[in-house]
């Protein structure tokens, strides 16, 4: 089966407005005015910690691009440490985990995220590749519903909750998952090469080859030769229909 991938690379936008005033030097116009100059210096002050973490952010998401997970790690962190509210520092950091296979702490971080902003998406979504990870089926199945319950048009987190209820052999309703995906794109090929999967596990050969045969006419290469190793497929493997397919 096949999973999909998120990556979150938002940019940051820092307001600061400065304000002037004039007046007679009376007492209470000098210390309006104080006031006000001490509300600018804090704001230059908060502006400038945003914009470094800001670029500990940015850094971080080339250092992830570039698949050099531990330095991205160390860049999110300096992020974090400027503005521990960053909801998408903490879902790249949970990301760069994740490629490092070190799946219980990248929960951590999507959990944070959440935390900070209980309607990420992509907070739900990489969380249940992470449960997904760690053979936790049931648990990124309920990752997966918050993701689309947020985004119900993002066909990656179906595909995924496919994969997850194949998992838990649910058959029936992981082909209705990646249906729900194909409605919204059409030419989906993980989704058609997933569905042959399930029906494969089910020993219909039929819909098996159906599906298998949409997938390969999209990418014809990934799929012939994925297809005559994995593991889904051991039950039609051996039929002459199914071998013809993979000529």
């Amino acid at each position: 089966m096949v999973f999909r991938h998120c990556f979150v690379a938002s940019n940051m936008i820092v307001f600061l407005a400065f304000g002037c005033s004039s007046g007679a030097n009376s007492s209470i116009e000098n210390t309006t005015q104080f006031v006000q100059e001490s509300n600018v210096t804090q704001l230059f002050i908060e502006a400038k910690a945003t914009q470094k973490a800001e670029d500990f952010f940015h850094q971080g998401n080339h250092l992830l691009d570039g698949q050099r997970y531990q330095d991205a790690i160390k860049a999110y962190d300096k992020a974090i440490a400027i503005k521990v509210e960053n909801p998408e520092a903490w879902i790249n950091r949970g990301i760069a985990l994740t490629s490092l296979h070190r799946y219980q702490d990248a929960l951590v971080s999507y959990d944070k995220a959440i935390a900070i902003k209980p309607d990420k998406y992509e907070a739900w979504y990489n969380r249940g590749i992470a449960l997904t990870s760690l053979h936790r089926y049931q648990d990124a199945l309920a990752s997966y519903d918050k993701a689309i319950a947020t985004k119900p048009n993002k066909y990656e987190a179906l595909i995924n909750r496919g994969i997850a209820l194949t998992k838990l052999h649910r058959y029936q309703d992981a082909i209705g998952s990646y249906n729900r995906a194909i409605a919204i794109k059409p030419d989906l090929h993980q989704a058609y090469y997933n569905k042959a999967c399930s029906y494969a596990l089910q020993s219909n050969l039929e819909l098996a080859i159906e599906n298998l045969d949409k997938a390969i006419k999209l990418v014809p290469d990934k799929y012939k030769k994925l297809a005559k190793t994995d593991p889904d497929f051991s039950k039609v493997r051996s039929e002459k229909q199914f071998q013809e397919l993979l000529q």
